[in-house]
């Protein structure tokens, strides 16, 4: 597969090894196996490591097959994705409420994971788990479409350059903005669950901020800046407030689904800096 990049007009000047070393992570052996097979141009010339790229410069890539290990999914259903961006490199879709993220066995279907192989199937694209909402969540998740642009999309959520804000309803009045930083650990009694564990827990942050309340219930809205599973559920109930529709943290369970939806996700593009900002509206009001 080729790939076409265009450095954009930020592009600090680099050595074309420190570009695909440091800048796009890319492994050493792929580097190797694209230096020693000629498998990059800059503007459309054979391409030597040591060469200096900046802003503008097209560099081309020849990935062959055999440089990246792809574990390949039994295709889905291609039309019941629903994109909100798509460009050569990533995807950005609005998961339905009530369906994985992704297979945990070989030969596991019903997942996005696996309706997203079959549309992007139709395009000779493959699609890779940048981050992952649990079965229950609705909205907005990316997705890698080469192995290319996969760890710098990780390195971007690492570093906290994705910003995420869910919706979230939940039992009781909330009536002002706060953050909880209650540490989360694992359930030893159930390993569908995580508890808040201030001893041996994982430091855990969440920002609250109020959309509208009553005395039954209130419309929030969450910002992470760690992602824990099942963070913004424990928290939320571990002050008494769980999300209306919650099977494992809420005793009422009332509601038809978990009320809890990834409604925003922005980042800079890892090749273009563009700024992404998109909404997988109307969302839960």
């Amino acid at each position: 597969m080729e790939y076409t990049i265009d450095l954009p007009t930020t592009q600090p000047v680099l050595t074309l090894r420190e570009l695909l070393e440091s800048q796009w992570l890319v492994p050493r052996k792929v580097r190797h196996f694209l230096r020693v097979r000629k498998n990059v141009q800059i503007n459309g010339e054979a391409a030597l490591f040591h060469q200096e790229v900046g802003p503008g410069d097209r560099i081309t890539l020849r990935l062959e097959e055999g440089d990246y290990n792809y574990q390949p999914v039994v295709a889905g259903n291609a039309a019941a994705i629903r994109p909100l961006y798509e460009d050569d490199h990533l995807i950005v879709v609005d998961k339905p409420a009530g369906i994985k993220t992704h297979p945990n066995q070989p030969k596991e279907t019903g997942t996005l994971f696996n309706d997203l192989a079959a549309y992007l199937k139709q395009k000779d694209q493959q699609p890779y788990v940048v981050h992952r909402l649990d079965k229950e969540t609705s909205g907005a998740i990316l997705f890698a479409k080469n192995p290319l642009v996969l760890p710098i999309l990780g390195r971007l959520l690492e570093e906290k350059q994705i910003y995420r804000r869910y919706q979230a309803v939940v039992e009781g009045p909330i009536t002002k903005d706060l953050t909880i930083t209650k540490k989360i650990g694992r359930d030893r009694h159930d390993r569908r669950k995580r508890v808040i564990d201030e001893r041996g827990g994982q430091v855990a942050v969440t920002h609250i901020n109020v959309s509208a309340h009553t005395q039954k219930e209130s419309r929030i809205f969450c910002v992470l800046d760690t992602g824990r599973t099942h963070q913004i559920r424990v928290h939320l109930a571990s002050i008494g407030h769980p999300i209306v529709g919650d099977p494992l943290y809420n005793r009422r369970q009332s509601g038809d689904r978990l009320q809890l939806h990834a409604y925003q996700l922005i980042l800079k593009h890892p090749f273009t800096e563009q700024r992404l900002e998109l909404t997988a509206a109307p969302g839960l009001w």
